[in-house]
């Protein structure tokens, strides 16, 4: 079984991998020590187990495991905490057991066995918690991802089984349906078209072109989008009210 350990805590990760020593067929790939890493090393290993703390810098353990929730394969999870508070959200985020600090070596033998039984066993799953809230979109690039935060995205496109993230950076693939982010960021994006979701913050006004159709204009797009007639009233109050 291949585990990464993530802790910002430099004493519970040595903790963890004195405890791991005595486990047969066990192998640390990577040590961690905040939530964007821990993706990136998700990428890197395509680990088995995630030992996962919560508390941690930059994107939480909770996050992270939502993340997680969209990789293949899918890694187990397993949060280490030194708080109980988190437990309900633990399982929502589909985590196969809680242990809290300091870990006694008899729970992480329980909890790498129900690792063990989930990943031989379970079908492989997609999509997100309910109510899970991610403030960032992730495209996996050859063995490593790039993070987007939701606040530079500028619009949505589907494009055959992907769909482009257009942000402040430049461009970017995910494997997620326009359908699914609809539904989890509908308080953020607005949908114009039958293929694409723009940020209520971009939307600037909309425009009657020379062949009829209705166009959005974007606070900082490069060329005007396709508005579907169906659309146009929504959007007209959407931006009355901005």
């Amino acid at each position: 079984m291949k585990i990464v350990i993530a802790d910002d805590e430099p004493l519970a990760r040595e903790r963890l991998r004195a405890l791991l020593a005595g486990q047969a067929d066990v192998e640390v790939v990577a040590e961690v020590g905040d939530g964007h890493e821990t993706l990136h090393a998700c990428a890197q290993h395509d680990p088995d187990l995630v030992l996962l703390d919560i508390a941690m810098p930059g994107i939480d353990g909770l996050e992270v495991a939502r993340h997680l929730q969209a990789f293949e394969p899918r890694p187990a999870v397993v949060f280490c905490t030194a708080y109980d508070a988190h437990a309900l959200s633990a399982f929502d985020a589909e985590a196969v057991d809680y242990l809290v600090k300091p870990v006694r070596p008899e729970r992480l033998a329980s909890a790498l066995q129900r690792a063990r039984m989930l990943t031989a066993g379970r079908q492989q799953r997609s999509g997100e918690a309910d109510g899970a809230r991610r403030t960032h979109l992730c495209a996996r690039l050859r063995g490593s991802l790039r993070l987007i935060p939701l606040e530079d995205v500028r619009y949505l496109q589907a494009e055959e089984k992907y769909v482009v993230v257009h942000h402040a950076r430049g461009e970017d693939l995910i494997e997620e349906s326009l359908k699914s982010l609809e539904d989890e960021f509908g308080e953020r994006f607005v949908r114009i078209h039958r293929n694409c979701l723009v940020a209520r913050h971009e939307l600037v006004e909309l425009r009657r072109g020379l062949d009829g159709h209705v166009q959005a204009i974007l606070r900082h797009g490069d060329r005007p989008l396709e508005v579907s007639r169906r659309c146009v009233a929504q959007l007209r109050e959407t931006i009355r009210s901005l």
